[in-house]
Order: C-alpha cells, then sequence, then structure tokens
C-alpha cells in the first residue's frame, strides 16, 4: 500500500475548523425594547446639557454669590470676597432702608404693570381669536397682520418704539398733539410717569400676539355643532361665548396665562432697550431693578440675592396658581 493510499483510508480526524481570518464575529444582539426604551433619553442629552449650562449652573453661581459681599474690589477673585451669610438678603427686604424701599417700589411697579399687560394680551388675544373663527374674505391677511409684532426680532421693534415716542419728532406726538390737538403740549413718553404708560403700551403690543395664537389654535377643538345647535335654540353671539367658548378655552387659558405672568414679570428686554440701563422710576420694573443693582451699583451679592427672592416669589405663585388651578379641575370632574 502506498502512502498516499494509506492517508486516503486514513479515518477522518476532528476537524479544526475555520481559521481565525474565517470566523465569524458574534456581534451583541440589543432587544428592540431595550433600544425604543433608551432612545427617547439619548435624544434629550442635548437639550438636558443645554439646560445645565445655560440655566442650571448660572442658577447655582447667582444663589452662591448671594451669600458673599461680592462687590467692584472682588471682581477678578470672586472666592476671596468675604462670606456675608444672610446680610444681602436682609438688606434687601429691609424696606425702612434705600435699598428695601427702592425693591419695594420696584415690585409694586412690576405688579401693576404684569397685571394689566396680561389682561390687555388675553382680552386682545380672545377678542381677535373669536373675530377670525368665521371664514371672510381677508381673514388670512388679517390674522398675518395681527402676528407680525411677535414675528419681529423684539430689538428692532423696541427700538422703533422709542423713535416713535420721542418727544419732538415721534410719530405719538405728531398725531395726539399735531393732528388731533388731544394734549395742551407734547408730553414726554420715556421720562417721568407717562414712562410706565409707553413700557405697558409696547409690551401688550408685542405680547397679545401669542395670546391669539394660543387661542386661535384652541378654537379649532370645538365642534361646530354646538354653536349650531346653541344658535337653533335662540342663543345669541354673547351667549354662545359666555356658555361655549370660554368654558371650552378654560384649560388653555389656565395655562397662557401663567406663561403671560412668567413672561411679563420677567421681562428685561423691553424697559432696557425703551430707557437703557437708568428707567425712570415710574417705569422701574424689577428686572431692570437688579440689572441697576448688579452691573452699575457693582454690588453683585445684593443683586444676586434680589434675583433669589425674584426666582422664590415666582415659584411661590406658580404652586399656588397650579394646585388652585387643579383644584378646580377636580371639582368640575366630580
Amino acid at each position: 500500500m502506498t502512502a498516499t493510499a494509506a492517508h486516503e483510508q486514513a479515518p477522518p480526524g476532528p476537524s479544526k475548523g475555520p481559521g481565525p481570518g474565517q470566523r465569524k464575529q458574534r456581534r451583541l444582539r440589543i432587544p428592540a425594547k431595550a433600544r425604543s426604551i433608551g432612545l427617547p433619553y439619548l435624544l434629550l442629552v442635548p437639550a438636558l446639557l443645554f439646560e445645565l449650562f445655560v440655566h442650571v449652573v448660572p442658577m447655582v453661581v447667582g444663589i452662591f454669590m448671594a451669600f458673599k459681599e461680592l462687590t467692584q474690589f472682588y471682581i477678578r477673585d470672586w472666592g476671596a470676597a468675604p462670606w456675608t451669610g444672610f446680610d444681602n438678603f436682609k438688606l434687601a427686604v429691609d424696606f425702612n432702608q434705600p435699598v428695601g424701599k427702592a425693591l419695594l417700589h420696584s415690585f409694586w411697579v412690576t405688579c401693576a404693570f404684569t397685571a394689566i399687560t396680561v389682561l390687555c394680551c388675553w382680552l386682545l388675544g380672545v377678542a381677535a381669536a373669536v373675530f377670525l373663527q368665521e371664514n371672510f374674505k381677508g381673514r388670512g391677511l388679517l390674522r398675518a397682520i395681527f402676528l407680525t409684532p411677535y414675528a419681529l426680532p423684539i430689538y428692532a421693534a423696541v427700538i422703533t418704539w422709542a423713535f416713535m415716542f420721542q418727544r419732538d419728532n415721534g410719530m405719538v406726538n405728531h398725531i395726539i398733539h399735531d393732528q388731533l390737538g388731544l394734549t395742551d403740549d407734547r408730553p414726554f413718553w420715556l421720562l417721568g410717569d407717562n414712562s410706565f404708560v409707553a413700557l405697558t403700551v409696547v409690551a401688550v403690543w408685542k405680547t397679545w400676539p401669542f395670546a391669539f395664537l394660543i387661542v386661535m389654535a384652541a378654537l379649532q377643538n370645538i365642534p361646530k355643532d354646538l354653536y349650531e345647535a346653541s344658535a337653533i335654540d335662540g342663543a345669541g353671539i354673547w351667549q354662545q361665548i359666555r356658555r361655549i367658548t370660554l368654558p371650552a378655552l378654560r384649560p388653555v387659558n389656565q395655562v397662557l396665562v401663567l406663561v403671560l405672568f412668567l413672561w411679563t414679570f420677567n421681562d428685561f428686554n423691553t424697559p432696557f432697550i425703551l430707557f437703557g440701563d437708568s428707567a425712570p422710576e415710574a417705569a422701574d420694573l424689577i428686572s431692570i431693578h437688579i440689572y441697576q443693582s448688579s452691573f452699575v451699583s457693582w454690588n453683585f451679592g445684593t443683586g444676586s440675592a434680589m434675583s433669589v427672592l425674584l426666582l422664590l416669589f415666582l415659584l411661590l405663585v406658580t404652586a399656588v396658581y397650579l394646585m388652585l388651578t387643579s383644584r378646580g379641575r377636580k371639582g368640575e370632574n366630580v
């Protein structure tokens, strides 16, 4: 028997399997359910990081600054500023001292400004949305015109209003004094008591289209059959608004009023662009007042304490408002 034949007749040995280059790589298989659960959290990571670095970190730093005597002498080395505890808060709420009196005055001005602005924005938004529910020629054009203030950049819009409120060559005085003769003299709109009126007008003008947009979207969910049935029963337009429209808009209005309140109470851009860094006393909103205490007086500790107090006040108002509105919804469901 030759070597070749013996090799052919030899029983086959155990197979060694494929070589290293031929081995198939085993992949870690993640269940589809796990992937579906983890994907939303993964997509939230950029937003969470943005929120962390833009809001959370500055807020924590501001709270830390409120407990230190951080003035212009410690700007280069914040850590060297002495620790004052609650002295900055005591100074801010001591209404017998000039700092506390000024803060209290600013708080009441802000409350009045917020109440008037939110009420006017809500009334104008609801009225315009209800008026534009019916189909008529030119409705789309009116909607676009009404939304224009909300679409304009705030700086361009407020600067335009600042020019319009100029005493000598502003359009407002040209109309009410030169054309209509409603005043004996050209009033100052950006100084004195009239500054509050000017600030409120600008705030309402730029904010009410947001209320109009939200209410107009909410009205689309009210069935038209309700209005047709009420019309057959003899209900007029005002009865339909009172009995159908406003009750149906109650959940949307609850959220809308809260958002308008928070936006208006914290408004900084409008008074800063309209008056600069030194707003008149009649238009001294708390946001611009905190800015003056921090970046004009160079007392960042006191300004930070005022900011913390403002944050606590807004959190308290929001919590009470949500508690009352949720209790009202539970009462309706029962």
